[in-house]
């Protein structure tokens, strides 16, 4: 614990499956963690709770992301928490990690679905960074969640792996951009991973075909894509900038 000692870290999403892992880690290592939720209360409590329990230091706020004025409203959450936490204003470590998918092919997707995955995947990232930036100290750290299925073509997730591909995209733009601060930005892609979100790994069918996309045979944990991101948003990682990190496990390498 303490590479992330005396920073002050938002993971949106942070409250449940990968977002939690990340957030635990993030307090593990010494930083102050807003665990940002939409509608689980109690998942965000339980999350603090975890990283207290572990010597850490966390906080929950609230935002409905994907709707008019998302990105105002949590940062506001976030400034008040941070007020009442007599904690130095600003942030080092930005996650943008909550998404949602629309499991449908192009055939099958409503133009509002669309919109929605779009406004959860892509617009309410760009502008919570683009509000962000005042607070984010130089030498900081952007971090986005992405998905392997920017690589790998799964017609079936259409809409989603697009939004999650402009959100790589907005990843090496920003890169660039905020170099002169020393503020790193890189995205991180999961495959198949083991949370709430794909209860049909119960099936053991359904698991043994997940399993056998991946170089090491078995499904991704939400821990193997939060050590990535520590790491990304740790001073190790000072010169890596505008990468997209693959974290499927060699999914497909065979092909």
């Amino acid at each position: 614990m303490g590479t992330l000692r005396n920073r002050t870290a938002l993971v949106t999403g942070g409250s449940r499956g990968i977002g939690r892992s990340i957030s635990e880690r993030l307090g593990r290592e010494g930083a102050l963690v807003g665990v940002h939720y939409g509608s689980d209360e109690g998942a965000a409590k339980s999350t603090v709770a975890a990283i207290e329990a572990a010597g850490g230091r966390a906080f929950t706020l609230q935002a409905e992301l994907g709707v008019p004025g998302d990105a105002g409203k949590l940062w506001a959450a976030f400034d008040e928490r941070i007020r009442g936490l007599s904690a130095t204003p600003g942030l080092d470590i930005l996650v943008n990690n909550a998404g949602t998918a629309l499991p449908a092919g192009i055939a099958d997707t409503a133009e509002h679905d669309f919109d929605r995955v779009f406004a959860v995947n892509a617009k309410a990232p760009f502008f919570i960074i683009k509000q962000g930036l005042e607070r984010l100290r130089n030498g900081g750290r952007i971090i986005n969640t992405t998905s392997g299925m920017t690589r790998i073509a799964f017609p079936a997730i259409a809409a989603t792996a697009m939004s999650k591909g402009a959100l790589t995209t907005l990843t090496r733009t920003l890169a660039l951009e905020l170099a002169p601060r020393s503020i790193t930005v890189n995205s991180v892609a999961p495959g198949i991973t083991e949370t709430e979100a794909n209860a049909w790994l119960a099936d053991p069918g359904a698991r043994t075909h997940a399993e056998s996309y991946s170089a090491f045979k078995r499904v991704g944990q939400p821990t193997d894509i939060a050590d990535i991101v520590a790491f990304l948003a740790s001073d190790d990682a000072r010169w890596i900038t505008g990468q997209d990190i693959d974290a499927t496990g060699g999914s497909l390498l065979g092909l």
